[in-house]
Order: structure tokens, then sequence, then C-alpha cells
């Protein structure tokens, strides 16, 4: 365990001292592709800011979109009867190993259906077993809260590629055509692979509780529940506000729609689906207007960061895109792989890219381009590089202090913390799934 203290407190002090905001990144990534395709490719500069400029909105409707997913799943984890099945979840567990193991489940399952969901829920239920499980290991809980960011989310239900290469009218569909989530999210290598990981977890993470005389523990006032209750005079718009038709009519509408959608229309799971569907459960769950909009405000807070960034990743796309650099890394690609191969340095190159750059989605906006003309060239097929690149892109936000903000908020942590444990739970999952893509045909 030394060892490992010393090599996280090392990564820590390397990404405190070295990388950047994600605004900068984006503009010294922006940067970077000018420099590449003034060196890759026959464009000048005044000719490459003609295509950033082309590219910089092209994004708009994908970046909405990320938007919608954040603020939805934040709406969920926050209304009162999610946060009540919380706080009753909290009191099951009779000792910190079941505690660590009931952590395990509530992150990866709720991140296979909604990683906004699993980000805020697993940081709401932190505090929770802290308040109820006095013994628990505190970083460990929290960094178990994490693993749903590292292990399941880009392969599950609202993972960023395999929905958009879905949604049809996807600024990929004319190159690429459509690949739909039978053929990704829902395929037998996808769903084996994530029940065997499931397992993996479940038996490797509540081992690692330290001896109860050297657990750190923390002790917590049990969360709030959200009553969505004002002190407004009781007029006609505070009755308004407050009535609970407005969210049981909608929240019903919402429904209605969903069913004709999946069972009438038989179309599937695409980004717009899922964001409706949570959308309006968030509508039904919270019933009344002012605790609906009280938990969207909050949750709007969360969601600057895409809309300032996702601009820039869309000029990025367009250089890449207009210039050719996109068929001379492809080349690139094809020149050091193998269709059987391929996959596996999908999963590398993509996990290694997104220490730097945590975006799933806008990074697979610039990268999409190059991995699936490669892949065509190589005869490889575009569900399997969709699949290489989910499991790559969130396997390093295990060690990856971004999208951990809002849970060490929560839970009052910095990110070395928990650093240890998750750089010893990333080297085997790492491991384990590298032998997975590099050995079993998919």
């Amino acid at each position: 365990m030394k060892l490992i203290s010393g090599l996280s407190a090392a990564l820590t002090n390397f990404s405190q001292k070295f990388v950047p905001s994600p605004f900068v990144i984006a503009l010294i990534l922006t940067l970077f592709t000018f420099i590449l395709g003034l060196a890759f490719t026959d464009s000048n500069l005044y000719v490459l800011i003609q295509y950033w400029g082309t590219g910089f909105w092209e994004l708009l409707s994908f970046a909405m979109q990320m938007c919608l997913i954040i603020m939805t799943g934040y709406i969920v984890a926050v209304s009162p009867l999610v946060s009540r099945l919380l706080n009753f979840l909290a009191g099951l567990p009779r000792g910190p190993k079941s505690s660590i193991l009931l952590m395990v489940v509530i992150s990866i399952g709720l991140s296979f259906i909604h990683w906004g969901l699993s980000l805020i829920a697993s940081a709401v239920m932190v505090r929770y077993i802290a308040a109820r499980q006095k013994k628990v290991d505190y970083p460990l809980l929290v960094a178990t809260a994490y693993l749903g960011m590292g292990c399941t989310w880009h392969a599950g239900l609202s993972g960023s590629a395999p929905l958009l290469m879905a949604t049809p009218g996807n600024f990929l569909e004319k190159d690429f055509g459509l690949v739909p989530t039978s053929q990704t999210l829902f395929s037998t290598f996808n769903l084996v692979l994530l029940l065997g990981v499931f397992l993996f977890l479940c038996l490797l993470v509540p081992n690692l509780h330290p001896p109860s005389d050297k657990a750190k523990s923390k002790l917590l006032p049990q969360p709030e529940l959200p009553s969505g209750q004002n002190k407004r005079q009781k007029n006609l718009s505070y009755v308004l506000d407050q009535s609970p038709v407005w969210g049981v009519l909608f929240g019903g509408l919402g429904i209605i729609w969903l069913w004709w959608h999946f069972y009438s229309k038989k179309e599937g799971l695409n980004l717009d689906v899922l964001n409706f569907l949570f959308l309006f459960l968030g509508i039904l769950l919270h019933r009344r207007p002012s605790s609906f909009l009280q938990a969207a405000e909050e949750g709007g807070k969360l969601v600057y960061g895409v809309i300032l960034q996702f601009p820039f990743y869309a000029g990025m796309f367009g250089i890449i895109k207009y210039s050719g650099l996109a068929e001379v890394v492809a080349r690139f690609f094809v020149q050091i792989s193998t269709e059987r191969l391929y996959p596996v340095i999908v999963y590398w190159y993509s996990g290694i890219i997104n220490y730097f750059v945590p975006s799933g989605g806008s990074k697979w906006a610039i990268e999409a381009p190059y991995l699936l003309q490669a892949a065509h060239d190589l005869g490889v097929s575009n569900s399997k590089v969709v699949i290489s690149y989910a499991w790559g892109d969130m396997a390093t936000d295990l060690i990856q202090p971004f999208w951990a903000i809002p849970l060490l908020s929560v839970a009052g942590l910095d990110f070395k913390d928990i650093m240890g444990y998750l750089i010893l739970i990333f080297a085997l999952y790492w491991s384990l799934v590298s032998l997975v893509f590099l050995l079993i045909p998919f």
C-alpha cells in the first residue's frame, strides 16, 4: 500500500501542477490541431481558420443533448422519492464490507442506466451510508462511488458514442451511416463484459477495506430530503406552482409517448429518447413545478463547461474533417494495426487521450472521422470501433479527477484521498479488459 500511496501522490501532484482547466485544454488542443493541419495537409493557416470557423457550430444539437443528460440526471437524483429510496438502502448493510458492496452495486447499476444519475445519486448515497454506517472506511466508500464513471457508463444506456451513432441525423451519419444499439450497447459481447466487470468489482472492492482500527471514518449529518416548498403568499400563482397535478399530467403524457415510441413505432433508444425519458421522469417524480425548477436550477450549474467547450471541439472537428487530416491519421492507424489488433489499439488510444480530454462525447466528435475511416480500410465494423472507443474512454476516468468534482464536493474530500484505491482498481480492471479485447473476438 505504501507503493500505491506514493504513486497516487505523484499522479495527483502532476495533475495539480501541470493539467490545466478543461477549457484551457480545449484551447491548447485547438492550437495543436492547427499545427497538425499545417504539418500534414496542404492547407495554409488562413484556409484552416476558415475550416475552424465553419465547423464551430456544427455540434450545437449534440451539445444540447449533453447538457440535458447532465441536468435531467441531476433532477431525477435529487427528487424526493429517489432521495428517500437512497436513505432506505443506506440502512441495509450490516458492516463495512457490505456497505462497500452496496456502493459498488449502486454506482455500477445506476451508471448503466444514466451516467449523470449515477454521478449525482452515488454522491448523495455516500452521505447517507456514512451517516448510517459509522465504521466504514470513508475514502474507500467515496472511491467506490466513482466506479460507475470508470467501469460502466459509456457501455450503458447513456453512452455518448453508441447513442450518437444510433441517432438519425447525427453529424456522422452521412459518411458512416447509423449503428443501432443492438450492435453496440445491447450486443452479447458488451453485456457479457459488463456482467464480468461487475462481478469482478463485487469480489475485489469490498476486500480492499482496511482493518477496523485503520479505517478512516467520517461522521456526517444525514442529508435533508428536498421539499420543493417555499414561503410565498398562498395566492393563485402559489397554488399553481405547488400543485402536483402538473407533474402527474405531463409525466403521464411523457409515458404515453414513450410507450408509443418503443411498442408502436418500434424504434430504439437514442440520445433524444433518453433525455425525453429522464426529463418527464423528473417532472413526474418531483410532481410540483416549484420542486422541479429548484432541482433544474441547481443542475444547470453543472452544464456551463459543455456550453463553452463544445464549440471549440466542433471547430477542431471542422479542421480535421475539411482539411483532410482525418484521412492522414486514418492511414497511420492502418499502417500500425491489423484487423484483429485494431479494437485493442482503439481501446488503449481512447483511454490515453481521455486522461487529457475527459469528455467522451466531444472527444468522439474529434476522433470518430479518422477512427471509423481506418476501421473501414482495415475491414473492421463500425460497431467494434464504437464499443472499443467507449470502453477505453471511460476506463481512465478512474484516475482522472475531472468527473469526480461533483462527488468530491459532496463528500468533502480531495482526489488524492481516494487516488490510492482507484489506481489499484484501475490497474487490475484495465489489464482485464485489455486481455478481453485482445483475446476474445467479437
